[in-house]
């Protein structure tokens, strides 16, 4: 059985944005190809932005630290720590409101 601290992996994930020149870090942290379900720890700094893309089947992201405000259209979510914001089927952003670290969870329909 294999255990993973989201609050260590938020941690250094948050460092390595902060030392990143694009101000972003990610990493996988359950799933990939071979597996229909994948989670991913994504650290932004302040005012930084995924740009609109689309979603891939059923995601949601929680917010680990910070704020951040996911948006698709003219509607929009603000997400503070603990908060789980369901991803709409749609193109959508996510931005920072303050140093952030969320946790994207995304299945695959095969």
């Amino acid at each position: 059985m294999h255990k993973i601290s989201l609050t260590a992996t938020a941690r250094d994930e948050l460092e390595g944005a902060e030392g990143a020149s694009n101000g972003r870090s990610s990493r996988s942290v359950y799933g990939g190809h071979d597996r229909a379900l994948k989670q991913t720890v994504i650290a932004l700094c302040l005012g930084q932005k995924l740009a609109e893309h689309a979603n891939p089947g059923d995601a949601t992201v929680q917010v680990l630290h910070g704020r951040v405000m996911l948006s698709s259209g003219e509607e929009s979510a603000t997400g503070f720590l603990g908060d789980l914001l369901p991803v709409p089927n749609a193109p959508h952003t996510l931005e920072a409101l303050e140093d952030s670290v969320v946790l994207l969870t995304t299945v695959r329909h095969r």
